[in-house]
């Protein structure tokens, strides 16, 4: 897991392996029942915590990458907890639709962003691309939800899905500054996000656990792959790859989603769905080959 070494092109293809395990999400969270989010957050980052201390101790770095200044635990556990935090609380009060594609900014945040970085250059054919990728999220959502309807009783659910946005793209291109802490370290992020996770959920939700072999399987699944192994190669990622191409890309997350759960006859079909693909598949080849032009 460590990006120390990983040429720049190594370090992207391992940071889309993160998209496509976000990917698997909706799927997965549709097979733990009803179990409340703060109570999933805890069970499965505690497991992805867990994977990452495993591959600590088998690396032979064991808990000394835990041992880092008070800045960089501010970050990690302020972008997965932060993130978590808002994103659920966006989804309480404003409807999923609406909050879902505000929080869908990071993308583009994280495109505009990089710009700050040493060393990088925005380009315009990056920033149509991502452009182009947030067109086809809101034609995706906007089919899913029957279009939108913005309204000022849901403004705190709106602030909570932008805060939820800004989090998550600080805590991503922020990475970069943090480019000599071991992608070890995630897993004490992880660890502490499901700490914090449980008096959410003693406070806000009722005590579901999952019920029967599949709920658990489904939760383990969640926290090895999307909510584990995920977050330890976007760090990498990040650290290493482009950043904007990365960002650009993650608009694929929620189409790949939708595709998987047409696949598993989840959902349907739909000319929307085709554009959505269309739209972003587009904008991935836009910031990809122009921008290198």
């Amino acid at each position: 897991m460590s990006s120390a070494s990983i040429s720049r092109s190594a370090a992207t293809l391992i940071g889309l392996s993160a998209i496509l395990l976000w990917a698997t999400l909706a799927l997965a969270t549709s097979a733990t029942g009803a179990v409340p989010p703060f109570l999933l957050t805890a069970l499965t980052f505690a497991i992805g915590g867990a994977v990452g201390l495993v591959a600590a101790m088998v690396r032979g770095v064991g808990l000394a990458a835990l041992r880092q200044p008070w800045p960089v635990w501010l970050h990690g556990v302020g972008g997965l907890f932060g993130y978590h935090f808002f994103y659920f609380s966006a989804l309480k009060l404003a409807p999923p639709a609406e909050a879902g594609l505000i929080a869908y900014l990071w993308p583009l945040l994280i495109v505009l962003m990089s710009a700050a970085l040493p060393g990088e250059r925005l380009r315009p054919a990056h920033v149509i691309g991502a452009l182009m990728g947030l067109a086809g999220t809101i034609l995706l959502l906007g089919a899913r939800a029957g279009g939108f309807g913005f309204s000022p009783e849901y403004v705190p659910g709106y602030a909570a899905a932008a805060l939820c946005a800004v989090i998550w793209s600080s805590y991503s291109v922020l990475a970069r500054r943090f480019a000599k802490v071991p992608t070890e370290a995630v897993a004490g992020f992880c660890l502490a996000t499901a700490a914090l996770s449980v008096p959410c959920h003693l406070l806000f939700e009722p005590s579901i656990w999952p019920s029967g072999a599949t709920e658990w399987l489904a939760i383990v699944a969640l926290g090895i792959g999307p909510v584990g192994i995920a977050f330890y190669t976007w760090d990498i990622g990040m650290k290493r790859g482009d950043i904007r191409l990365l960002g650009v890309a993650s608009y694929a997350a929620p189409v790949l989603s939708t595709l998987l759960l047409v696949a598993t006859g989840f959902a349907s079909a739909s000319w929307a769905l085709a554009g959505a693909c269309a739209l972003i598949v587009g904008g991935a080849g836009v910031a990809t080959l122009l921008a290198r032009r």
